[in-house]
């Protein structure tokens, strides 16, 4: 029966609501179907027409889902990705811990991950640069760009790395999401404007994930997320984490005993990385920190 229903793409969550995109580019207010709402942005979904608004009657199947999970609830960022851009700058200094749990999340879902570094044209641009070599190291794919001072440059490089994909932006507030945004689509505030104009409300704005398409031929997709204090991993059991920690995940091939957390044991192939410098001591103790955060009994 969900095949003769229209098909769609779910664009803007705002609590109830969601603005689905039909494939013609007409954008419709849509609820879903009874009390439980279950919709990302991302997501296809199958939805009929009441009125001026639409229903969702149907999900249709996730590639992928990227989402965060504290003890108290779960936060979904967007579904059906084909990559994960997180963002930091070199000014604020970054969370190193923050841009680990990104990543980890980003492996658990599936998803390929990149960094992008922006603010290169400030002097702290050398300190970043050396706090993330160890990721480059570990295969991530890590890109300097100064979006403020030199536009046109970081215009072309981010045109090639996004272009035919759908990409999530990921990054603490400061880093300069809303300038990319507005430099890869420069229609973003009207497309903003126009949802919250149709839900009459300038106030959710901000606070909600959103798709952009950067082209014409709408095969670009740029999703922007709001940013965040916290990411909990509590969808990852603690024994996970080195499978989801490319440098872990070598060296611990290498312990005695299969079940090792890498905290005490002896010939603990983690430690002995740690100790010939292949691993760096942010990277074991950010290791560790969400280890025993994991290892709290889940209630």
């Amino acid at each position: 029966m969900s095949a003769e229903l229209d098909l769609g793409l779910v664009v803007a969550g705002y609590g109830r609501h969601y603005i689905v995109e039909s494939p013609e580019g007409k954008r419709i207010i849509c609820h879903p179907r009874g009390k439980k709402s279950d919709c990302v942005v991302g997501d296809r979904v199958r939805w009929q027409p009441t009125g001026d608004e639409g229903v969702i009657e149907h999900v249709e199947p996730r590639r992928n889902l990227l989402f965060r999970q504290d003890e108290w609830k779960t936060k979904s960022f967007a579904a059906n990705l084909d990559q994960i851009l997180v963002m930091v700058a070199s000014e604020p200094v970054f969370s190193e811990s923050q841009l680990a749990r990104a990543l980890m999340a980003a492996e658990s879902a599936g998803i390929a991950a990149r960094i992008l570094l922006n603010k290169a044209d400030l002097p702290q641009i050398t300190a970043a640069r050396e706090r993330l070599k160890p990721y480059t190291a570990m295969g991530y794919d890590v890109q300097d760009v100064a979006l403020k001072a030199r536009p046109d440059e970081a215009r072309q490089q981010l045109n090639s790395l996004l272009a035919g994909k759908s990409t999530l932006v990921l990054g603490p507030s400061g880093t300069g999401k809303s300038t990319l945004i507005n430099l890869l689509a420069p229609d973003a505030k009207a497309q903003v404007g126009e949802i919250s104009q149709a839900l009459n409300s300038g106030k959710h704005t901000t606070t909600s994930t959103q798709w952009y398409w950067l082209d014409a031929a709408r095969t670009t997709g740029l999703i922007d997320s709001p940013g965040f204090q916290e990411f909990g991993l509590r969808q990852i059991s603690a024994q996970e984490l080195p499978r989801l920690m490319p440098d872990l995940d070598d060296a611990s091939k290498l312990c005695k005993f299969y079940n090792c957390t890498h905290l005490h044991e002896p010939g603990c192939g983690v430690r002995a990385a740690l100790e010939r410098g292949e691993i760096t001591e942010p990277r074991y103790r950010i290791y560790t920190e969400i280890f025993a955060e994991l290892s709290q009994s889940r209630h």
